[in-house]
């Protein structure tokens, strides 16, 4: 096989796996949430829906203005992904 031949076809698989990689990104729900920020560290946003307080996780991906600060109206998108998956033994039935 060539060079040129060779090339094209490291492209291609190239292109395929990433087209691979966001399809399975793609398949993670996304969620809402909307309400007045509370906090806003590097780590973390936590907004008020009701009277509850969300703390979302967030990292140097997660996009984010500038003018955001505590009081600020927001609304939040997220996925949620596990992290560890533990195995419970069942008791046997009688």
């Amino acid at each position: 096989m060539n060079k040129t031949k060779q090339h094209w076809l490291g492209l291609a698989c190239a292109a395929a796996l990433l087209t691979a990689s966001s399809l399975n990104a793609a398949d993670a729900k996304t969620y809402q949430v909307t309400g007045p920020v509370l906090e806003v560290t590097p780590t973390t946003i936590t907004v008020k829906k009701g009277e509850d307080r969300w703390e979302i996780a967030r990292d140097s991906k997660t996009k984010i203005p500038a003018n955001v600060k505590v009081g600020t109206k927001v609304t939040i998108y997220y996925t949620m992904t596990a992290t560890e998956v533990e195995v419970k033994e069942t008791k046997a039935k009688k």
